[in-house]
This record gives C-alpha cells, sequence and structure tokens, in this order.
C-alpha cells in the first residue's frame, strides 16, 4: 500500500481566529450531544464529567454516560491539545509538518446500547494545524448487530444530505473512504454499515488522501480529478453541518428499536461482535494512534471501548438467520442511500 500524495500548491492560511472559533464548535457539539443524548436515554444517571489535562500542553473533558436507561455506555469527548513535538502518525502522513509545533481539536463519541437492536454509533471531527499544514478531518459511522435496512439508509441519507448541501463529491468520495477505513482487514470484513470518513482535509487537490491508493475510494476519487480549490471558512462550514447532522441521523433509529424485546441468544451475538469493535480501535484506529503517542488521558482515548464483551474461537451464523443476515449483506459494502423497500 501506498500513500496517495497530491502536487497542489499550499494551502491559504487559516483566519488568526482559526483555532479559537474550531475549539469553541468542538466544546458547543460535545455539550449540544450530551444534553440530546440524556433526554433520549431517559434515566436518572447524566454524563459523568471529567476534565483534565495533557502533560506537555492543553487538555480536554470526558464525558461518560454508565448503566443508563438505553446506554450500557456512552462517551463523549473532547480535547484540545498542543505540543512542540508531532507524533510518528502524524509524519508520516504529513512530514512537511515536521520542525513545528502543533495544535489539535476535537470531539469524539461512542455510544455502546443495551439493546441488541440498538446500533452502536460513533463520530469524530477534529481540526489538525501544525506550521503551513492545516486540515480537517472526521466522520461518523454506524455498527448494527441485528440490522434492519431502513435504518441504514436513514443514517447515510442524513449525512448525504449534509455533504451534498457543500459539495456533491463529498457524500459518494467519503462514504467509500468510510467502508475502506473501517474495515478489518484480518477478519475481511467491514465494522458496520458505514456512513463517511475524511481526513487531510485542506480544500485542496483530489479528495482521497487515504493509504489505499488501489482502493475504491482513491479510483473515485481520481476519476473526478482534483476539485476547484475550497478555503478554510468553507471546510469548516462543511464540518459543522455534519457534526450537526448526527442527532438527527441516529436520534430516530435508537427510538424506533429501543423497545423491541430480545433474549440471551441476541445478547450473547452481541457481545461477540462487540469483539469486533474492541479489535478495530487498538489495532487500526487512528484516534487511538494519535492520543496515545501524544501521551493523552488513556482512560479518555479507552473510553470507546464497551463495558463487556466476549469472544468465542471459530464462531460460525446458522443459515439464514438474522446473524447471517449480518454477514452475508450488512457486513459489505451496500448503497444505502439508494435503498428502498421492495
Amino acid at each position: 500500500m501506498t500513500t496517495q500524495t497530491t502536487t497542489s500548491p499550499t494551502p491559504a492560511a487559516p483566519p488568526t481566529d482559526a483555532r479559537t472559533r474550531v475549539g469553541q464548535f468542538m466544546r458547543q457539539l460535545q455539550d449540544e450531544i450530551c444534553t440530546a443524548l440524556e433526554t433520549l436515554d431517559g434515566g436518572d444517571r447524566g454524563f459523568r464529567e471529567d476534565s483534565w489535562e495533557r502533560p506537555g500542553g492543553g487538555g480536554g473533558r470526558s464525558r461518560v454516560l454508565s448503566a443508563g436507561n438505553l446506554f450500557e455506555q456512552g462517551g463523549v469527548n473532547f480535547s484540545e491539545v498542543f505540543g512542540d513535538r508531532l507524533p510518528p502518525s502524524i509524519l508520516k502522513q504529513r512530514p512537511e509538518a515536521e520542525g513545528h509545533g502543533f495544535y489539535a481539536t476535537g470531539t469524539s463519541m461512542v455510544l455502546h446500547p443495551h439493546s441488541p437492536y440498538v446500533p452502536t454509533v460513533h463520530l469524530n471531527y477534529r481540526y489538525f494545524e501544525a506550521g503551513p499544514v492545516w486540515w480537517f478531518g472526521g466522520g461518523a459511522d454506524l455498527t448494527p448487530y441485528y440490522p434492519f435496512a431502513e435504518d441504514a439508509a436513514h443514517f447515510h441519507r442524513t449525512f448525504q444530505q449534509a455533504c451534498d448541501t457543500h459539495h456533491p463529491e463529498y457524500y459518494p468520495t467519503f462514504k467509500r473512504w468510510c467502508d475502506e477505513y473501517f474495515y478489518l482487514k484480518h477478519r475481511q470484513e467491514t465494522r458496520g454499515v458505514g456512513g463517511i470518513f475524511f481526513d487531510y482535509q485542506d480544500g485542496r487537490g483530489k479528495l482521497y488522501r487515504g493509504t489505499h491508493a488501489e482502493g475504491v475510494a482513491a479510483a473515485y476519487s481520481e476519476g473526478r480529478g482534483e476539485l476547484e480549490p475550497r478555503d478554510w471558512e468553507q471546510l469548516f462550514a462543511f464540518v459543522r453541518d455534519c457534526g450537526q447532522a448526527f442527532l438527527p441521523a441516529y436520534t430516530p433509529i435508537a427510538e424506533r428499536r429501543r423497545d423491541r424485546s430480545y433474549g440471551d441468544r441476541e445478547r450473547q451475538f452481541q457481545l461477540y461482535r462487540r469483539g469486533r469493535y474492541v479489535e478495530f480501535n487498538l489495532v487500526y484506529d487512528r484516534g487511538t494512534i494519535f492520543g496515545l503517542q501524544t501521551n493523552g488521558r488513556t482512560e479518555s482515548i479507552l473510553m470507546s471501548l464497551p463495558p463487556l464483551v466476549r469472544w468465542e474461537y471459530e464462531y460460525q451464523p446458522e443459515p439464514s438467520s438474522p446473524e447471517a443476515e449480518l454477514y452475508n449483506t450488512f457486513l459489505k459494502p451496500q448503497d444505502w442511500a439508494t435503498w428502498s423497500p421492495t
């Protein structure tokens, strides 16, 4: 695998108040999501907040909801960190940032519901600066255990609408990138039904900036060529709309499935599939790697892991079962945005 590079000119400098504005938005996004999730959960347990400082510069707010009515565990993090030494994961992708101090801020979230019929969901939006280098990244993806096509379609269409407001090529590129990124190579399966994912967006060149130069996302992006230049303000507006699309994308799904009854079979399958979530986050997840390499707060970095999980040797779903449907259909990339009931 090789990293796709671009020969586009250096992007224009961000506004002088870029860090202040993005940091304020990321805090606001955390506040809005936490308030809505406490209402959705409906229990008497709200989010516990821990404020923390990072040795070397910066800090954040970690909020965790445990043993709620709907959510077995959920975490919503805000962080804003800076320092003089860049982590290897950044220098590998953007070597021109070497020798500069860095600033990074973002909001990330993972929710693990009690019910196997309510999907796990993940969100992350972030901003990075180092000398002449800056970019936005992020996305959201859905990980169902007993999936419903109408839920996957609703999730995708909501984010497609947010993307299409800013550029018609955003959703088709970032959807393919999400399918590629949230893929467990050692299992040869996707983590869930995807959503959108993007990184290293600085408004220049081709949209795809991932490591799979021969993958479907790279091929799609290559076929569209370099987009017209987009400035910092345009990309910030795009990220804001994507962040605010989360609640309308996920809340109706959770409300629709939360009261469906289930038994031990469904619960055990949910715990088994959660193992895939753990495997991905500890082996591949870029945010986890960046956080650990920059000496972030370990409890906050690993709050994405579920409270209970199980592994089973050589598990095989029964033919024609709901579990088999997950493997045969939903763990393979689909064009969910155009799905319609038959």
